[in-house]
């Protein structure tokens, strides 16, 4: 039945019980919808105009049937929250060794930037068997990445960055979308994922000179981009590696912790990377004054993700 439209291949670790929730639901569904209407024909018929029968509808009452009518539906109830919000938690919360894919959304492709930064438009290469978190920011309106095979999507949103993960079970080629209306050609937001066995994707990986030519310019890395615009936006002037620079060193800098001039501490992730570069007053690092001029509208969403790349290979 793979072939049917509205069934996908299943090609991820959840895809089997997401499946399975979802035919729950229709069977839930279809029973009382048949239920409910069976029992409108059976009244219209019994109780149709001319047809003898009683009428009278005494009031009655029975505390089992009372108690039954409610203890049915919310056990129900429960089981179907219970059981979504298992599977929720599961789309939720990514393994700790996951590897981390930034993809840009705008009118109208797909832009992804792997852990080596390399570049894909409108695909996206990752091995099988391992755990894939995708980082995702709009550069422009709302839009939502959607892998029917992997039973995930998530909104893409501009100004903020959403997540998603999944980890493909099966070597092949599978459908990627824009689940939400985006545009005039929205309905061409389309491209596709590749899932390789491992040592394949370790030989793509190696190939250079293919993901240069899918970046469509540059030098084909996001890293490299990231410190070419490093350079080209004089940043190095204040986040020297010596004591007396006037910004914090990014050496080694993702992923720790830093105390604020506020007291409060922050993890050094991607979104605050953002935030330091869009708007460097908001949160300042203890022993520092706030020097750093803003960037907003001097470098797009793809810039900034060129420079969170080059930031977090200064181990």
């Amino acid at each position: 039945m793979w072939d049917f439209p509205f069934l996908p291949e299943q090609a991820s670790t959840f895809a089997g019980e997401v499946d399975a929730f979802y035919f729950a639901l229709v069977g839930v569904t279809a029973f009382f919808t048949i239920a409910i209407y069976a029992m409108i024909w059976v009244f219209s018929v019994r109780y149709r105009r001319g047809k003898k029968a009683n009428r009278s509808n005494p009031p009655t009452h029975n505390n089992f049937l009372e108690a039954v009518w409610i203890v049915i539906p919310l056990g129900i109830a429960l089981a179907i929250f219970g059981w979504s919000a298992k599977i929720f938690f599961d789309l939720r919360t990514p393994p700790q060794d996951v590897m981390e894919v930034h993809a840009i959304g705008k009118q109208w492709m797909w832009k992804f930037v792997n852990e080596d930064g390399k570049y894909e438009v409108n695909e996206l290469h990752v091995p099988a068997g391992r755990a894939v978190q995708v980082k995702m920011i709009s550069q422009d309106v709302l839009h939502d990445l959607y892998f029917p095979a992997f039973r995930t999507k998530q909104d893409v949103l501009p100004g903020r960055y959403t997540t998603l993960w999944f980890e493909a079970t099966k070597p092949g080629t599978y459908h990627m979308f824009c689940a939400e209306y985006c545009g005039l050609l929205h309905s061409g937001m389309i491209g596709k994922i590749h899932v390789l066995k491992p040592e394949d994707y370790d030989t793509w990986l190696a190939d250079v000179g293919r993901s240069a030519t899918a970046s469509g310019g540059g030098s084909g890395n996001a890293i490299v981009d990231g410190a070419q615009l490093f350079e080209e936006k004089v940043c190095h002037t204040c986040h020297k590696t010596n004591q007396a620079a006037i910004a914090p060193s990014l050496i080694g800098l993702y992923g720790s912790e830093e105390t604020l001039a506020d007291g409060s501490t922050v993890v050094i992730d991607d979104a605050y990377i953002r935030e330091s570069i869009i708007d460097p007053q908001a949160k300042i690092v203890a022993g520092y004054q706030a020097n750093m001029p803003t960037y907003k509208g001097q470098v797009s969403e793809e810039q900034i993700v060129q420079l969170i790349a080059y930031i977090k290979s200064l181990k």
